[in-house]
């Protein structure tokens, strides 16, 4: 069964994140789409609240967000506990937020890198195993307590 990735974009990450999805089915992923639906304005906090929601209900693997710069939706996603949103631009950086991070939503930022690149990063991010170790003792003091 093939799992399901969650997407969210403001207006200025919608174009990116429509070019991704025929990638992540390509990868054998299903898609869960949270919004933006258009280019037409909106606040990135209205599509990462229900993505992160679901990460942490885990009805999603992980996910992918996009804004313009990647900053705000970012910041968004990492208010909830359950949630490592790691803010990429290039394919190592996709690579590291799994591998060192157990990020699970990958954030990219839609202004600033193109198409081919938000790819790249995509499948590197997908590609790359965590390594726990070390890195899970980081992580487990990422929450407040």
């Amino acid at each position: 069964m093939a799992k399901t990735i969650g997407m969210a974009s403001d207006h200025a990450g919608y174009e990116m994140k429509e070019a991704l999805k025929p990638l992540l089915k390509e990868l054998g992923y299903k898609v869960k789409d949270f919004g933006s639906h258009s280019t037409e304005s909106m606040d990135y906090p209205d599509t990462a609240h229900p993505l992160a929601e679901a990460v942490e209900k885990g009805s999603v693997c992980c996910g992918i967000a996009i804004c313009g710069s990647g900053n705000g939706i970012s910041m968004t996603l990492n208010k909830h506990q359950g949630v490592r949103a790691a803010l990429c631009w290039n394919p190592e950086l996709g690579a590291l937020a799994k591998r060192h991070n157990n990020a699970n939503v990958l954030s990219l930022p839609g202004r600033f890198i193109d198409i081919e690149t938000a790819k790249e990063i995509v499948k590197a991010y997908l590609g790359a195993e965590f390594e726990g170790g070390r890195h899970q003792r980081r992580i487990d003091k990422i929450p407040c307590r």
